[in-house]
């Protein structure tokens, strides 16, 4: 009896010096796997959940959820004519100390370099208007010129709107529209014109010999409509105009009421998109704004939903935080009590952005003993929906995750430090405690 007294004791000894040991200081962590949960969206483009940076020192880690979307947005097919105006305002300096001209034709080669790099299904041509520097040719078709033929050579194309002069005394678009309408082949699938001028028209062919007449302003939108019916996408960037509430020369008409009567407006053009822009905004509009509404297909992502789930282990056990705001759309600023999870929406992400979050895990100093030796996922899994470029729904999952393990070293006897030795005093005291039960045990046992 005696025996099996003294046997007791000591594994409960023992049991209660292995506790002592299960403490936020002794346990240690480590990594068993660092796994990269991939899931993959369209053709080219993916999520990826990671693992990029641990500090075990801390028993902490830091995770970091992105998607990119690396689709190629298509370039437009077909034939295109570059209708740009050579009138002699081309030549004023502009208010940031530019010279129009350059400003317009550097944006306008940048514009075919964007569109002809590894596209070999558009071809270029560019044609100038303004009126002929000999009077007796004013008003007919020889206002506008042939400045290079369809071309799929970026070199060939730039170097012609380099050698083209601004010198034409006035402005008849539309010669220029007439005359690049004619440079389309009937056999384009696709059929595109970008006007890019600095002048409000005040001559046309065959016109009533009168500058900005009614009967200028008729023939020119005519033709403007009648190349929209023709298919033919047009797109208009008008600057340089800041005398727009003046009435101009030999009319009763402002300016800015004769471009509202040929062009319309921004937000209700004539045909297509019309840029009424300012000099300072003539580069992104050409380069950016309607490079971009050329291309037929974007490859937008629209309406994704990314829900990472965790394990309650993890929830019970680590503290969340996150160590960067996403860049792109909006997440949940803490974790979801009622299903342990984050929810990170994006309205958008276009072709070549990328969206990235980053969280952190840390161990809690009252961590529950029982997950050590345990193998922790740091995630149960990720759920991911979101709309297409054809416009439907997709759903994807995946439980990849990066894993965790706790480990509490073999007990032994604490050398030095005020934890240590608190648990060595505490040992000791419990020590004493179970040999007073012993005695006392014995004691009882010996007066039956």
């Amino acid at each position: 009896m005696k025996k099996k007294i003294l046997i007791t004791l000591f594994l409960l000894l023992i049991l209660f010096t292995n506790l002592s040991f299960a403490s936020y200081s002794t346990v240690t962590m480590s990594i068993v796997e660092e796994p990269i949960c991939t899931i993959p969206i369209g053709e080219n483009s993916k999520f990826e959940k990671k693992l990029i940076a641990k500090d075990l020192n801390h028993k902490e880690v830091t995770l970091q959820l992105q998607v990119t979307n690396e689709e190629t947005a298509l370039k437009p097919t077909g034939e295109m004519i570059l209708l740009l105006d050579n009138s002699d305002s081309m030549k004023l300096e502009t208010t940031e100390g530019k010279i129009r001209k350059d400003l317009i034709f550097n944006s306008a080669k940048k514009l075919i370099s964007n569109l002809l790099e590894n596209n070999e299904e558009l071809k270029i041509g560019v044609v100038s208007f303004s009126t002929n520097t000999d009077i007796s040719k004013e008003g007919t078709i020889e206002d506008a010129s042939v400045v290079s033929g369809l071309s799929n050579d970026i070199n060939t194309l730039t170097n012609a709107i380099s050698n083209i002069e601004a010198n034409g005394p006035r402005t008849n678009l539309e010669a220029g529209l007439s005359l690049a309408s004619q440079q389309f082949s009937t056999t384009a699938n696709h059929k595109y014109m970008i006007i890019l001028t600095d002048g409000v028209p005040n001559v046309a062919i065959d016109y009533d010999n009168i500058y900005y007449s009614d009967d200028v302003i008729h023939k020119t939108k005519t033709q403007l409509q009648k190349l929209g019916t023709n298919k033919i996408d047009i797109i208009t960037m008008l600057t340089g105009i800041d005398n727009a509430d003046e009435l101009a020369t030999g009319s009763t008409k402002t300016y800015g009421e004769i471009i509202t009567e040929i062009l319309g407006t921004t937000e209700n053009p004539t045909i297509g998109k019309f840029y009424y822009v300012t000099d300072n905004q003539v580069e992104t509009t050409i380069t950016k704004d309607i490079y971009q509404s050329l291309l037929p297909t974007t490859k937008t992502f629209k309406n994704i939903k990314i829900v990472d789930y965790f394990p309650k282990e993890i929830i019970d056990n680590f503290d969340f935080a996150y160590v960067t705001e996403t860049n792109i759309g909006k997440i949940s600023s803490e974790v979801d009590k009622t299903n342990h999870s984050i929810t990170w929406t994006i309205p958008e992400l276009a072709s070549g952005q990328t969206a990235i979050v980053q969280y952190k895990l840390k161990l809690k100093e009252n961590f529950d003993p029982s997950i050590i030796d345990k193998i922790l996922n740091t995630n149960e899994k990720v759920d991911i929906t979101y709309t297409d470029f054809e416009n439907k729904e997709q759903n994807k999952t995946s439980d990849v995750s990066p894993k965790l393990k706790l480990v509490e070293p073999p007990a032994i006897l604490p050398k030095a430090g005020f934890t240590t030795l608190m648990i060595t005093f505490g040992m000791i005291a419990v020590g004493f405690f179970l040999f007073s039960l012993t005695k006392l045990v014995l004691i009882h046992h010996k007066m039956k």
